[in-house]
């Protein structure tokens, strides 16, 4: 039997960075669930906020710019660990669509058109637009 993956999220406490790197262990959890062996935090100083998968590092926030999308977090984990596993609507476009002839009925979908002026003014005052 194989081992599970163990995540390490080193973090900086001096920088108050356990929240985030709370947020990201969530996230992570949530989407691979059971799969995962293990998700650690682990708190250091000096501005260090780094995660391994498997003591791989899979991102640096000095290296890589910041601090990752939970899109490109999920992403790498699973590039990393399952190549192959589909992360629905955290995989967008990047993933190459199915060839069944389910597929082919989607593709063939209702057309949309366009908001008007006036659906428009109305979506820019809602909750998340303030």
């Amino acid at each position: 039997m194989t081992s599970k993956p163990r995540i390490t999220i080193r973090y900086c406490t001096q920088c108050n960075w356990l929240l985030r790197s709370a947020w990201m262990a969530q996230e992570l959890l949530s989407t691979f669930g059971a799969d995962l062996g293990e998700v650690a935090l682990v708190p250091g100083t000096g501005g260090i906020f780094e995660i391994q998968v498997d003591g791989e590092s899979i991102w640096e926030r000095k290296r890589d710019g910041g601090f990752p999308e939970a899109k490109v977090l999920k992403q790498r984990v699973r590039d990393i660990v399952w190549p192959e596993r589909d992360l629905g609507h955290s995989d967008g476009h990047h993933r190459a669509p199915a060839s069944d002839e389910h597929s082919e009925e989607l593709k063939g979908g209702a057309e949309t058109t366009p908001a008007s002026d006036e659906q428009s003014e109305e979506l820019k005052g809602g909750p998340f637009n303030e």
